[in-house]
């Protein structure tokens, strides 16, 4: 093993970490260089977030925040310091993760890479007519959005048969509306106001009082005593729960608004946002409206024909901002598309290109896995632009698996050799040379290579697609084989997933296993998803003679101060709230009763913090070994039970998934990128997961890039050739032989050399 020499207490060209112990780490030190590009590897679970995150990133922030003035600090609860004996030479850490950008339904990519706000200043100063500054070309101000959908592009119905049952009085509970129950405060209201008997069905109302009973606007009506405010239903609705994004409401509430209302484009501006006067502004010939819904690729080019002087320097600063979005694969976007609609990759690509833009400079950047969602071609773009970052004067870190981009630090470090409580110890820190001569897991199958199967298995059927022309999909018919393992590849933006996910869910027998975020509130873990907990309860509560329903912390066993939850959140309004370790149960999440009662000589708690794979050894045999053997199978023996849900990456999630469908019966497994977290050595094992299940009699269908798995698959489906409208189309369909045989396109190019042929 190879080790940076530790520097002198004054070399300030360092990150110096010393004795970190977050979470898994046994008490790490190591030392960083400064303004280079540093790759952390690692099987999953080996402690490189636990470092790079939870310790470096999580430091910073707080020393951040302490420079804040103490009346701002009187709202922020305290960060707690990481569990490290030092951390010397940080500078402020920025750290672009694959967090999708807010939900806010004004967000887009042009708002949040600063391009639109550049866009409507270009169009202010040589448009014409001219209708003044960049403020009337803006739909989040009044001066220039849309005031019939307010800047959004979309307005909103009602359907009446999902807010009220008409054969029903409003005794009877005629109302639907969540919040507006019998005896509630709103429904007090209505029936307070007057304005409607209460014993009669909503169906014979007179037309005044539908109206009344809907429409209403705010109106002050006498109750008594008392003076109230009385509004339609429809009003009421309107204000209490479409005013608000959809990820901040409560489950029952967002559960009511998808079965209630419809979103369409707004007839008035036909989706632009834009007020009239703002849509006829044109710059050669185009107006802002056409630019910000133009692809990207075609955007750069029309802002490359303008050559008045005047604007020369905008112009300049807004292509470099698009150009690089077209360099790093997201060519296909446009600047109108919505931020909440982007993937946790592109997301991340988004942020990456806002800070390239940035004046900051010595700044460290963090970043999480940046290659995911992207095809070969792709990674070398974004490789170019992790270089460009370093090239500032900035320090990158970045946790990845991909070879590609391994390949291009400047510097190493190793993290295992195991998961949990088998890693947290730094394997190897040096360059990339050093490492392929080392022997560690990574080191070892840094150059590994899937080859291409000798016998390819044939299919028993056929699930046909016609015609799918969802985004930008021409038309597509394609047949995708049964009973074999099918990859369905090409770069990003080419279709992949307009293909699959737009024709495939509902079909019977098809089970769609993606990475999209697992509908549980921040209580929920893999052991309650997965209905583990319950054996694990049961378990308990026959070795303690009581009620299994202590061991459950949302039920009775609960610490009462949070819920059961181990964490106290604070919401800190415009700021991102904090969590923070509940002082009364320590965040054993159980009270003091419960924690006494034991298994075989550990409490509730302590079970639930073990992983999978401790877990495994502890329950040897039963319902509960298994669920754990299934986790363990789809590569998640590292994970906590306890941890919750809404710490896992995508990856995790989609594997989580497919641990809880392993022991039903034949279908068609449809997964979403599943090599997406997992290191290089994880993926034989992922591949050998998906041989036992198409063995089984089950089709696999993967949207993929990772060339180790189109090597392994049956079929390849190819889409492209290019991405957005360069796109949509089938390039090809075949073995990877006849690929790597036969192919001219991107994929076939990078399979060749991923085998080196």
């Amino acid at each position: 093993m190879e080790h940076c020499t530790r520097p002198a207490a004054d070399n300030h060209d360092v990150i110096q970490v010393r004795g970190a112990r977050e979470n898994n780490l046994a008490a790490v030190s190591v030392d960083i260089p400064k303004r280079r590009l540093t790759v952390f590897t690692g099987v999953s679970g080996s402690g490189k977030s636990s470092l790079v995150f939870g310790t470096i990133a999580a430091e910073s922030r707080r020393l951040i925040n302490e420079t804040y003035s103490a009346f701002l600090q009187s709202f922020m609860p305290s960060l707690s310091r990481p569990n490290v004996d030092s951390l010397r030479n940080l500078t402020p850490a920025i750290v672009v993760d694959q967090e999708r950008m807010g939900v806010n339904s004004r967000s887009t990519v042009g708002t949040a890479t600063d391009a639109y706000a550049m866009l409507r200043v270009l169009f202010s100063r040589v448009g014409t007519p001219h209708i003044g500054g960049p403020g009337a070309l803006s739909f989040n101000l009044a001066e220039g959005m849309c005031l019939t959908c307010e800047g959004l592009g979309r307005v909103s119905d009602l359907d009446l048969h999902a807010m009220v049952d008409v054969e029903r009085s409003l005794n009877d509970g005629a109302i639907l509306v969540p919040n507006f129950a019998v005896g509630s405060w709103y429904w007090q209201v209505i029936v307070g106001s007057g304005l409607f008997d209460p014993d009669v069905k909503l169906q014979d109302f007179t037309p005044q009082q539908w109206d009344d009973f809907l429409h209403k606007p705010a109106t002050k009506v006498k109750v008594g005593t008392n003076t109230w405010t009385y509004e339609g239903l429809a009003v009421k609705v309107r204000r209490l729960f479409l005013a608000k994004d959809q990820e901040v409401k409560q489950p029952h509430i967002r559960a009511f608004v998808d079965r209630a209302v419809t979103f369409t484009t707004c007839g008035d501006c036909d989706g632009t946002r834009l007020n009239a006067a703002a849509r006829q502004v044109r710059v050669a010939g185009r107006t802002i409206s056409e630019c910000a819904a133009t692809q990207l690729s075609d955007l750069a080019e029309f802002l490359g024909e303008l050559t008045d002087p005047s604007v020369a320097p905008l112009v300049g600063n807004l292509r470099e901002t698009v150009d690089s979005l077209v360099e790093i694969g997201l060519g296909y976007l446009s600047l109108d598309r919505e931020s909440a609609t982007l993937s946790g990759g592109e997301a991340q690509r988004v942020k990456m290109v806002r800070h390239l833009g940035s004046s900051l400079s010595d700044v460290t950047y963090v970043f999480d896995e940046p290659t995911v969602g992207l095809h070969p071609h792709d990674i070398a773009r974004m490789n170019e632009l992790l270089l460009r970052l370093r090239d500032k004067g900035n320090t990158v870190l970045v946790v990845e698996h991909k070879p590609e981009t391994i390949a291009i630090a400047d510097h190493v470090v190793d993290l295992g050799p195991g998961a949990g409580a088998a890693g947290g110890r730094i394997c190897y820190t040096g360059d990339v040379a050093g490492l392929r001569r080392a022997d560690t897991p990574t080191g070892r199958h840094l150059d590994h290579r899937i080859a291409l199967r000798e016998r390819f298995r044939r299919p028993t059927g056929h699930l046909p697609i016609r015609g799918a022309d969802r985004h930008n999909l021409r038309n597509v018919d394609v047949d995708l084989p049964l009973g074999v393992l099918t990859v369905v590849t090409g770069v990003a933006g080419s279709g992949k997933s307009s293909l699959i996910h737009g024709s495939l869910p509902g079909r019977d027998g098809v089970i769609v296993v993606d990475q999209s975020p697992i509908r549980g509130s921040r209580r929920s873990n893999p052991a309650t998803w997965t209905g583990l907990l319950d054996p694990i309860r049961t378990a308990f509560a026959r070795a303690n003679g009581v009620k299994a329903a202590l061991f459950s912390a949302n039920s009775e066993g609960a610490c009462p101060t949070c819920k059961g939850i181990g964490l106290v959140y604070t919401d800190l309004a415009m700021m991102a709230g904090v969590a923070s370790v509940c002082e009364e149960c320590e965040g054993r999440r159980y009270t003091a009763e419960v924690l006494t009662y034991r298994l075989r000589g550990k409490n509730i708690s302590e079970v639930l913090a073990m992983s999978v794979a401790e877990a495994r050894e502890f329950f040897p045999t039963g319902a509960a070994r298994d669920v754990l053997d299934r986790l363990d199978d789809v590569g998640l023996g590292y994970l906590g039970l306890g941890q919750p849900l809404t710490t896992l990456s995508g990856g995790e999630r989609q594997r989580l998934k497919l641990a809880t469908h392993l022991a039903g019966q034949a279908a068609v497994y449809v997964l979403d990128e599943p090599t997406t977290g997992l290191h290089l050595a994880d993926v034989d094992q992922l591949l050998a997961l998906l041989d036992r299940l198409v063995d089984a009699g089950n089709t696999v269908i993967v949207i993929e890039h990772h060339q180790a798995v189109m090597a392994h698959a049956d079929w390849i489906i190819d889409l492209g050739p290019g991405a957005g409208h360069d796109g949509g189309r089938v390039v090809f369909t075949g073995t990877p032989a006849d690929l790597v045989a036969h192919g001219d396109g991107l994929t076939a190019r990078h399979l060749r050399a991923y085998l080196g042929r």
